[in-house]
């Protein structure tokens, strides 16, 4: 499983580039993120689920500028008819409450989500 070609299911996360966060908050937005996600898409699509669990959960962290190239990414899964989780800090620690960080999508195929999310750089 481990070329890229091989690899039929993945949950992507975005991250926001303009947000000052540490790795350590960052990393805990991106976890809120693939769980919600996970357990989304284990009420709502449970084949797709079990074939990305059993495939090993791949998940890839890309990021994208802004909130609002956020909410675009979040309506072009949505209507691809992906999960989506758009995480909103609490404010307790490095930003604002309600702060949109990351969005989960996901999981899905691999050609799905390359639609939506293949052109954004890596984290």
């Amino acid at each position: 499983m481990g070329s890229e070609g091989s690899w039929r299911y993945k949950l992507v996360v975005v991250t926001r580039a303009d947000l000052p966060l540490s790795k350590g908050k960052l990393a805990a937005q991106v976890a809120h993120a693939a769980v919600d996600c996970a357990l989304e898409a284990q009420q709502e699509d449970p084949r797709t689920f079990e074939a990305w669990y059993g495939e090993g959960q791949r998940k890839v962290v890309c990021k994208a500028p802004t909130e609002e190239a956020l909410q675009r990414l979040r309506t072009q899964a949505r209507q691809a008819g992906l999960v989506t989780a758009l995480i909103r800090d609490a404010g307790l620690t490095e930003v604002e409450p309600g702060t949109v960080t990351v969005l989960g999508i996901g999981p899905g195929t691999t050609s799905q989500l390359d639609a939506i999310t293949g052109t954004l750089p890596l984290l």
